[in-house]
């Protein structure tokens, strides 16, 4: 792949930066997808960093009990396992995290976060995540989810696994993977794929090998400008999900995460898109449009009946029709 003046010009600059790292499987697919290319090829735009970015746009920091434990909702906690991933997404918002060599969650740390959450019943769900947990050894994974079995006492908790990997790393998706997570069931899969480009024989394989398997799967895509900011693109990407057994979960508006304005496309086409998308694919296909609101807001619908306002600087979203609290996502039209 010869790089671009845009792509040299990341590789050359000085500073911190999200590593890249790719897979030899997704760089071929890149080489002739111009949409997939962006994902994992770093430009210049990710040098530059504006005002209404931050480092931790889900402001996960002041949501963590327990080292590398985060429960920001009351009735779930998520666990970053690793900082690790088979790809790294240039339009990542854990950027802040991912591929800093950290450890791995460790046997006393697990403890910890076993302890935590029989203390609090109200826990329901664990979303294990990352990096990408898929990255580590089976073995490792069979230690780290046989010791949550063994020593929850609610043993209906939900597992929910976070990856990338029938994307960008289908060959990870082996019998003795799946075998490890039929046995922990109740398990859900939450895949991300963003294109029509990533449904590759290779990993319609894969996600037809978790599908037989019993594993449930959502999808959540990212809307990013100029990869699949479009209603066509999308509505394909759905229904060829749906065919394969995998859920439209959500479609995720930009993270305000530094050095990716140029991914974030504008609230307004958002809005757009999924007005034409119900038009072209069915409920079962249509993911719910939704955002992390800046500041600590949480995850929310971008349903225009949360909108408050709009004003110079960004919409102004409360997260219920209950709440007193504003929160503002800036815009960004361009």
């Amino acid at each position: 792949m010869e790089l671009r003046p845009e792509e040299k010009a990341w590789f050359e600059a000085e500073g911190e930066k999200l590593a890249f790292k790719g897979t030899p499987y997704y760089l071929a697919l890149a080489s002739e997808s111009e949409a997939l290319r962006r994902q994992v090829v770093p430009r210049s735009a990710e040098l530059e960093f504006l005002d209404s970015e931050s480092p931790d746009p889900l402001s996960e920091e002041i949501h963590s009990p327990l080292p590398r434990m985060v429960h920001r909702y009351r009735n779930r906690i998520a666990l970053l396992l690793t900082d690790s991933c088979a790809l790294h997404c240039r339009h990542c918002f854990r950027r802040s995290f991912t591929g800093k060599n950290h450890r791995n969650l460790t046997t006393s740390e697990c403890e910890q976060v076993i302890d935590y959450v029989n203390s609090h019943p109200e826990v329901q769900e664990i979303l294990i995540t990352g990096g990408d947990p898929l990255t580590l050894s089976t073995g490792y994974l069979r230690d780290i989810l046989g010791r949550f079995r063994g020593g929850l006492t609610n043993q209906n908790i939900i597992f929910r696994m976070a990856t990338r990997v029938p994307a960008v790393l289908p060959d990870r998706i082996d019998q003795e993977l799946l075998d490890l997570l039929k046995e922990n069931h109740p398990l859900w899969m939450v895949i991300q794929f963003n294109h029509p480009d990533e449904l590759t024989h290779d990993s319609r394989s894969a996600l037809k090998r978790i599908r037989e398997a019993g594993i449930p799967m959502v999808n959540q895509s990212v809307l990013l400008s100029g990869i699949n900011d479009d209603s066509d693109i999308l509505a394909a990407l759905f229904q060829q999900l749906l065919a394969e057994g995998v859920k439209p979960y959500y479609l995720f508006q930009g993270d305000l995460a530094r050095g990716t304005s140029h991914f974030r496309a504008p609230l307004e086409r958002g809005w757009k898109i999924m007005d034409e998308l119900r038009l072209k694919v069915s409920g079962l296909a249509l993911p719910t449009y939704a955002v992390d609101l800046p500041g600590g807001g949480g995850k929310i619908p971008l349903s225009r009946s949360l909108l408050v306002e709009e004003r110079e600087e960004g919409y102004v979203f409360k997260n219920s029709e209950e709440s007193k609290e504003l929160y503002i996502y800036p815009r960004e039209d361009r």
